[in-house]
């Protein structure tokens, strides 16, 4: 039904070799069916879908049970269509095609956000002080997330926080971003304008609707003493209350030219001392501090790295002149066969 179309078919014989090819091909749609040996296509679409790297991967399942709890399962699996055989090949080509369209709508927005975070790493890699600066936030911030048990969407917010919360720094000029004295009135004002130069930035990708608050709203203080609203305690956005913690304990552990770095214990003591003069959220500082600094060097070391934000469901920009492969399973007791094809 599909070889005659401008498709990449790629074949293998069982979920096994199905993943082998998916690790090392960048598919765009996979078609499996319901009974397969070595686990169910239920089971395969779970742990698609569980990982990071290929929950965006659209899933077309086929099955030759019909009912409604077949197509029930499926769906709730992870599938994005289903059908059941015999099917109709006008129909399977117009599912595939509509599928591949949504896939390229997908990768042309993790496009976008690829050049954000490499803007973002620009920002950061102009001071050779900061060294993965970014990958620490993003890992001290989720480390606090976790503990506090947040919900996935937010934990993947405060990831992309990490990188994207000083953006906006790329329109501070080096002489003022760099300054080694006191800043004036005016640079000072100029400097914290970049929380709003970094949500412009980010705002009309909707994807990054979430992070929206981090960027904005990181230097913020809780007694209403921060910038760039000047907002007060439990009106300050979780997540930037959050990532303002993961900021402060880096720059207090990190060694820079004009001081040495903090130990752990040293560090947490100043950010409740700023808990007490009204700076900090007290009950952020203090579950903070119950995280021992292996565990949160350990997380840093861990996270991704800056480049490889595949881990986060964005992919270098593609390499348009080349055609990627669509991964279409087909795994039955008839057949034990997958056909994998590329768009």
């Amino acid at each position: 039904m599909l070889k005659h179309g401008v498709h990449r078919i790629l074949e293998a014989k069982r979920p096994s070799e199905a993943f082998e090819i998916i690790a090392q091909e960048k598919v765009d749609l996979l078609i499996v069916d319901m009974m397969m040996p070595e686990m169910s296509g239920t089971d395969f679409c779970r742990r698609l879908k569980s990982g990071r790297r290929t929950q965006f991967i659209p899933i077309l399942m086929l099955t030759s049970i019909s009912g409604v709890e077949s197509e029930v399962a499926g769906i709730s699996s992870g599938a994005d269509e289903f059908l059941v055989k015999p099917v109709q090949p006008q129909v399977v080509r117009t599912r595939v095609r509509a599928m591949l369209r949504n896939k390229a709508l997908i990768d042309s927005l993790e496009e976008a956000e690829t050049i954000l975070f490499a803007l973002a790493q620009s920002v950061e890699q102009r001071d050779k002080h900061t060294g993965q600066h970014c990958q620490r936030l993003a890992a001290y911030s989720m480390a606090l997330g976790r503990m506090m048990g947040l919900p996935a969407a937010d934990i993947r917010s405060l990831h992309r926080g990490g990188y994207l919360h000083d953006i906006g720094k790329i329109s501070i000029p080096d002489a003022i971003l760099f300054k080694p004295g006191t800043l004036t009135d005016d640079e000072w004002e100029l400097m914290r304008q970049h929380t709003l130069a970094g949500e412009r930035i980010c705002m009309p990708m909707k994807s990054l609707a979430g992070v929206l608050p981090i960027i904005r709203n990181h230097h913020e203080r809780w007694d209403g003493s921060g910038y760039p609203d000047g907002l007060r305690g439990e009106d300050i956005p979780l997540l930037a209350r959050i990532l303002q913690i993961a900021d402060i304990y880096d720059a207090l552990v990190s060694t820079r030219p004009y001081k040495r770095g903090f130990s752990h214990d040293e560090a947490v003591g100043v950010m409740r001392d700023e808990a007490k003069r009204g700076w900090r959220d007290r009950r952020l500082v203090n579950m903070f501090a119950e995280i021992s600094g292996a565990m949160l060097e350990q997380t840093a070391a861990e996270i991704s790295t800056p480049l490889d934000l595949a881990s986060m469901g964005i992919e270098l920009a593609k390499d348009t002149a080349c055609a990627s492969p669509v991964l279409l399973q087909h795994l039955s007791l008839q057949s034990s066969e997958i056909a994998t094809a590329g768009a």
